[in-house]
């Protein structure tokens, strides 16, 4: 590749079940130049998510799907190689819509800066991303659980989930994790770094000699119980 090319995966056709390389058109295309308002930025990472799956189908959701022929979208960070928005200068890190390519042109709706100083550029698309903070303002500002109290985490070992958990203990709270197999318990511990409570114990429904069990069965840890207070605080992934 060359700083005049732009290597990107458009989206070919709509998938049904798991996308596959059929689902993806690739090319290189020059690098283009940013007009009135627009910014050119240079991907520095690329966030992979389960998101993106859902933003193949067509339909109504809380987002357009991405358009067939368009480059397939996903969240990056990146470094503004050119500019000509006021809001962003040459040299500045930003966090957007930047899409599976080499580089980005265009408008930067929902851009906003980062600074490398303060943190390793990753971090800005997990903790510090998208993500992060959905796990903090979903928790503290709609659920404002008090110490003591439980929450209740669904997809407790995904990207915001396992962030959520970690606020609820931080902020003294016990708390119920939902997650998604049976296997992803422990590896969900080690994670944190922490060993299961006295007090946790997993169940799988349905057991898995059941007729009727699902390819993913749900594994419940419960924590402290016996601390449930009469005001739930839960946050929902």
């Amino acid at each position: 590749m060359t700083a005049q090319t732009n290597r990107q995966f458009l989206l070919a056709k709509r998938p049904v079940g798991a996308a596959t390389r059929e689902t993806f058109t690739y090319q290189e295309v020059p690098v283009g130049t940013p007009g009135e308002g627009q910014v050119l930025v240079r991907n520095e990472y690329l966030s992979l998510d389960p998101a993106m799956r859902g933003w193949m189908n067509e339909g109504k959701s809380y987002i357009p799907p991405v358009g067939i022929g368009e480059v397939m979208r996903a969240l990056g960070v990146g470094k503004v190689i050119a500019s000509n928005n006021p809001t962003f200068a040459v040299g500045d890190y930003v966090n957007g819509a930047l899409g599976v390519q080499d580089y980005f042109v265009g408008e930067p709706r929902g851009f906003y800066k980062v600074d490398p100083a303060l943190a390793p550029l990753p971090r800005y698309l997990s903790a510090l991303g998208m993500t992060g903070m959905t796990a903090y303002f979903a928790l503290l500002d709609t659920g404002a659980p008090q110490a003591g109290e439980t929450v209740v985490i669904s997809g407790a070992a995904g990207a915001v989930g396992s962030i959520a958990g970690q606020i609820a203990k931080i902020k003294g709270c016990a708390w119920w994790a939902l997650l998604a197999v049976p296997t992803s318990a422990s590896s969900w511990w080690r994670s944190w770094a922490l060993t299961p409570p006295s007090t946790t114990s997993t169940k799988t429904y349905p057991p898995p000699s059941s007729a009727n069990a699902p390819r993913a069965w749900m594994c419940i840890s419960i924590t402290s119980v016996a601390t449930f207070s009469t005001r739930c605080s839960a946050a929902w992934r």
